[in-house]
C-alpha cells in the first residue's frame, strides 16, 4: 500500500471512500468547500491505496499559511473529522506522510479510537459531544427527553412561537445578526463571517441537504437552528436567538420539530455537535435533549513553531476582547470576525 495526497473536492475517489466508510459531514465535499470558498483554503486529503489503487483509509486535512505559525488541522472549524482507518498500520501509514510537511498537526476524534491508541500524537484538549438517537418511536422519543425539556417545548406552543424553515436570504441574515449578537454580548467572541453562512446555504440547504430552521413570534424571528444533513444524522450546527425573547423557550420548539421531521425523513440520530469542556451551561442544555454522551479528543504532533506563534496566540484574544466590547459598533464586529477568524483555525 502506499500514500497519496489528493484533491478530495475533484477526485471521485475520496467521494467513494466517504460513502463506504463511517463518516461525518465533517468529511463531505459539501463542508470542504464551504471552508474553501469562505476561508480560502485548499481542502486535501491524505489516502491509502492498495495495489489495484483501491482507497482503504484517509483523512482531509487543511495546511493553514501564516499566523500564528504553518499547521495543519485536519480539517480547520469542524466539530471532529475522526481519520477513516481500520488499523493502527494505516494511521501510522498517513500519520508518516503528513509528518514529512514538518508542521504540526491537529486532528479531533469522536467515534474512532485508533488514532488515540498511539503514542505518536499529544492529548491536549477535550471537549463534550452530544447525540440523541431517533430510531425509537417519537413517543418513546418524547417521554426520554429530561422534563424540564418537555416543559420548555410546551411553554413554547403555548405563547403561539411558530416555527418553519428560512426561505430567503434576509430571514438568513436576520440569523446571522442575532448569532452575532450572541457571540459578542454573552460569550465575548468574534462571529464567523456572514460569508460562512451564505456558504453553507448554498451547499446544503439550496441542495435539500440541510436547512435553517427559525422560530417565529408576535411576527419577530426570535430564534433559530442551522441544520445540516450527512447520510442518516441531522447535525445541529448553529443556534441563536433573540435574548428578549428567550423566556417563551423558541429554540426547545425547534428542537422538537427538528426531530419530529428528521423521523419522517428516515434519519436515525440527531447530532448536537461539540461543547467546550466549561461550557456548563450549553452542556446541560444538550442534554435535555440527547441520549448519548461522549468527548471528542484533540490530538496534536510535535511541529516546527515560529519564535512568534507564542506571542500571536496572546495578541489574538487581546484583539478579540477589544472588538467586542459592547462600546464598539456591531458592524465593526462584524468586520473584525471577516478579517480575523481565518486565524482561529
Amino acid at each position: 500500500m502506499h500514500c497519496v495526497t489528493i484533491d478530495p473536492l475533484t477526485d471521485p475517489r475520496w467521494q467513494t471512500l466517504v460513502e463506504q466508510s463511517p463518516s461525518d459531514v465533517f468529511h463531505s465535499i459539501r463542508w470542504l468547500r464551504v471552508l474553501a470558498r469562505t476561508y480560502g483554503f485548499e481542502p486535501r486529503a491524505i489516502v491509502l491505496l492498495d495495489e489495484p489503487n483501491r482507497v482503504m483509509a484517509g483523512m482531509p486535512f487543511c495546511i493553514i499559511d501564516g499566523l500564528p505559525t504553518r499547521r495543519i488541522a485536519a480539517p480547520p472549524f469542524s466539530d471532529y473529522c475522526d481519520p477513516i482507518v481500520s488499523s493502527i498500520s494505516q494511521w501510522d501509514r498517513l500519520l508518516d506522510a503528513l509528518l514529512d510537511e514538518g508542521c504540526t498537526i491537529t486532528v479531533r476524534c469522536l467515534h474512532n479510537g485508533i488514532p488515540l491508541s498511539g503514542d505518536r500524537m499529544t492529548v491536549v484538549n477535550r471537549a463534550k459531544w452530544h447525540g440523541l438517537d431517533l430510531t425509537p418511536d417519537l413517543d418513546t422519543i418524547w417521554a426520554g427527553l429530561n422534563s424540564s425539556a418537555r416543559r420548555a417545548v410546551r411553554k413554547a406552543e403555548n405563547h403561539g412561537v411558530v416555527i418553519r424553515a428560512a426561505t430567503d436570504l434576509a430571514e438568513l441574515r436576520a440569523f446571522f445578526e442575532l448569532h452575532l449578537r450572541i457571540r459578542k454580548y454573552k460569550y465575548r467572541l468574534l462571529a464567523q463571517p456572514y460569508a460562512f453562512f451564505q456558504n453553507l446555504w448554498d451547499e446544503f440547504v439550496t441542495e435539500g441537504r440541510g436547512a435553517l430552521m427559525i422560530a417565529i413570534h408576535e411576527e419577530r424571528l426570535v430564534g433559530g437552528v442551522f441544520f445540516l444533513e450527512w447520510k442518516d444524522t441531522l447535525y445541529y450546527k448553529f443556534n441563536a436567538s433573540d435574548v428578549a425573547f428567550v423566556s417563551v423557550r423558541p429554540n426547545d420548539l425547534i428542537i422538537w420539530k427538528a426531530v419530529q421531521a428528521a423521523k419522517a425523513n428516515g434519519m436515525t440520530r440527531l447530532d448536537f455537535g461539540l461543547s467546550d469542556w466549561g461550557e456548563e451551561g450549553l452542556v446541560r442544555y444538550k442534554r435535555k435533549y440527547a441520549s448519548d454522551e461522549k468527548t471528542i479528543t484533540y490530538l496534536q504532533s510535535e511541529g516546527v513553531s515560529a519564535p512568534s506563534a507564542a506571542q500571536t496566540r496572546e495578541i489574538l484574544p487581546l484583539l478579540t476582547d477589544l472588538l467586542t466590547d459592547e462600546a464598539v459598533p456591531d458592524a465593526i464586529t462584524e468586520q473584525a470576525g471577516e478579517v480575523l477568524y481565518r486565524l482561529f483555525a
